[in-house]
């Protein structure tokens, strides 16, 4: 009798599992519990994220600052350009940047013309010479450039173009040759605004403006970098290399950055639920995307069906199944 009221309410949580209906736990749960809930979804969120980061690391040779330059460009667009990005990270690695970094107009002619995007830019002296650098520097380190059609161009806003956050890239990583450690480094908001904030070239801002402001990577994005390059970053190298320090300091950052908004953040929002910074965010994020929805957040979630939803391994649904188990006895 006891298994079959298990199972039956198991079903009623896998069957409100696509409208967030354990919001209404959560909710109404103790704040200390519901911060406990918290931590265990985000250690799990980070835990995943560090899976991935070890396999840019394995497949850069074990090489933590080739590790860090592919992660950057696996954040630095939007998700339907994912693939281009680590594609062209993979063709100019970072070995290559720092060699060129002292002359930053070289760096921006890898970056562009690599991606194929360059032949696609108003023919003027500026991107004339350009291509001539990438023609030089294409020929030295052995660059076969990627296909213009290689990249969703269609329905991008103006901020979030190729072409503006390639040369972008190109500005930052001309900076200084430190820059993983800065970001290792980075404690607050204001020093991840102070380090990934790079503003576009004067030509490249004429060129990309169309009158919306300064073409800068802004606080919107600054934001997404500190969640899902600085925090991941931190967590990973402080787990691979034992420096708890680390991961102490990319759970703090967390509490410190804005809480996101997107359409999950939302669902959970209209359940009563109100985070106050991404920490809380990725809590519910990684709840939405791993229990109750599994695949929902998956690049590849359209190569495959979504799997049933995860209640009975959630740490929501692992709860609210003990209440009832205890409830009947």
């Amino acid at each position: 009798m006891e298994t079959r009221r298990m199972a039956e309410a198991l079903g009623r949580l896998q069957a409100g599992a696509c409208k967030y209906a354990c919001g209404g736990y959560l909710t109404g749960a103790d704040p200390l519990l519901r911060h406990e809930i918290y931590t265990a979804l985000v250690f799990d969120r980070l835990e995943r994220k560090m899976r991935m980061v070890g396999e840019l690391h394995r497949a850069t040779g074990e090489n933590w600052n080739e590790t860090f330059y592919r992660l950057y460009f696996r954040t630095l667009g939007d998700r339907a350009n994912l693939r281009a990005y680590l594609r062209l990270a993979g063709l100019v690695p970072y070995k290559t940047i720092l060699r060129e970094r002292l002359t930053p107009h070289a760096v921006e002619a890898l970056l562009l013309g690599a991606s194929g995007l360059l032949e696609q830019c108003p023919l003027d002296d500026h991107t004339q010479g350009l291509r001539t650098t990438f023609d030089h520097l294409s020929a030295k380190y052995g660059i076969e450039a990627m296909r213009p059609d290689e990249w969703e161009l269609g329905g991008l806003r103006p901020a979030n173009h190729p072409v503006l956050r390639l040369v972008q890239a190109a500005a930052f990583f001309a900076q200084d040759q430190f820059v993983m450690a800065r970001t290792l480094a980075c404690r607050t908001e204001g020093d991840i605004r102070k380090l990934f904030c790079i503003e576009a070239p004067d030509y490249w801002q004429k060129q990309c403006s169309a009158n919306e402001g300064p073409r800068r990577i802004g606080t919107f994005k600054a934001h997404i970098i500190g969640i899902n390059l600085v925090a991941i970053l931190q967590f990973a190298y402080g787990s691979y290399t034992g420096k708890e320090t680390l991961r102490d300091n990319a759970l703090t950052l967390l509490e410190q950055l804005p809480a996101e908004e997107n359409r999950y953040i939302v669902s959970w929002k209209n359940r009563g639920l109100d985070p106050r910074n991404a920490f809380g965010t990725q809590a519910l994020l990684q709840l939405a995307t791993e229990y109750c929805m599994p695949g929902a957040n998956d690049p590849d979630r359209s190569a495959r069906t979504l799997e049933a939803p995860r209640c009975a391994t959630c740490p929501v649904g692992k709860r609210i199944l003990r209440s009832v188990r205890q409830a009947q006895q």
